[in-house]
């Protein structure tokens, strides 16, 4: 009986509490002539097991609770000895309290893609030390999906990951002979980014994340009208940025993930006013006038 409640209780422990990602990871190396196929087909795999089976904070998670996320990496130019350039497209999303709906939370595409790879090297990370930049961009955008993924759950709860990616643009070396890096530059990159999301400047942009999915999405299933009332009023709070020259780029961070979803919330029943909503929807996104001319 004790033997049976021992394996009972380790069965639990390996079981109840794992990894916080559960991450799709695709390379493609399609575009690469005469390159061996087998070596990405390694890549991936490897890149897939650094990300699903790492602990990446003291959070004891639930498989269940697990961040449903991807990160597809093309390579499209072989510039030397087992280095590649490309891009990498991250998503993720998050479950909507009492339904069957996931929203997402961030779809980005990171076209500054330059990594060093060489067949069954091991990928470990390090938050104090820079090992590649491969390495640095995944741990990177982990953490950026496990921010934004906490601040869509508590105000600001996704500080001490932001932190990490911050520390992890600092570790990079020689930062400023890489896009992807580089601060001296106005084009958006990882290092520009992360600056933009911490910036005090910006608080409404994440103030707008935790009400827009607490207030409003979770509570859809209860009080549709209330729900829909509360993340039109989440947007609206974004004009209080809309001045500001750091939020530019914010704007088109969170459009990208939530444009689709927004027409849909506002183009179903019950009715609410929305002249305020498709106002701001217009100053802080115009490319996508087409969409919000779809909102009742």
């Amino acid at each position: 009986m004790r033997k049976l409640l021992f394996f009972s209780v380790l069965f639990l422990s390996l079981t109840s509490f794992g990894q916080e990602l559960k991450c799709k990871v695709i390379v493609n190396a399609d575009k690469l002539v005469g390159a061996n196929p087998q070596i990405f087909k390694t890549l991936e795999s490897s890149i897939s097991e650094f990300i699903n089976q790492r602990h990446w904070t003291d959070n004891e998670v639930k498989p269940q609770e697990r961040i449903d996320c991807s990160m597809v990496l093309t390579l499209i130019q072989q510039t030397g000895n087992n280095t590649y350039t490309g891009n990498i497209q991250i998503q993720s999303s998050r479950p909507v309290f009492d339904a069957v709906y996931t929203t997402p939370l961030f779809n980005y595409k990171d076209d500054n893609l330059n990594i060093t790879y060489t067949e069954f090297e091991p990928l470990r990370f390090d938050v104090n030390t820079f090992q590649s930049d491969l390495i640095s961009t995944l741990s990177y955008y982990v953490y950026l999906i496990l921010a934004i993924d906490a601040d869509s759950f508590a105000e600001y709860g996704g500080d001490p990951y932001y932190k990490i990616c911050r520390k992890i643009t600092d570790q990079v070396e020689n930062p400023n002979a890489k896009k992807g890096w580089q601060s001296n530059t106005s084009k958006i990159n990882r290092y520009l980014l992360i600056t933009k999301l911490m910036a005090p400047a910006n608080k409404q942009y994440r103030r707008t994340l935790y009400n827009y999915h607490i207030n409003g999405l979770d509570r859809m299933a209860s009080d549709k009208k209330t729900a829909k009332e509360q993340i039109s009023k989440a947007i609206i709070a974004l004009k209080n940025i809309y001045n500001n020259s750091m939020s530019t780029y914010i704007f088109r961070v969170f459009m990208d993930a939530k444009s689709d979803e927004i027409v849909q919330i506002f183009s179903d029943g019950p009715q609410t006013d929305t002249r305020g909503l498709v106002e701001i929807l217009n100053k802080i996104s115009p490319t996508n006038a087409g969409k919000w001319a779809k909102i009742k």
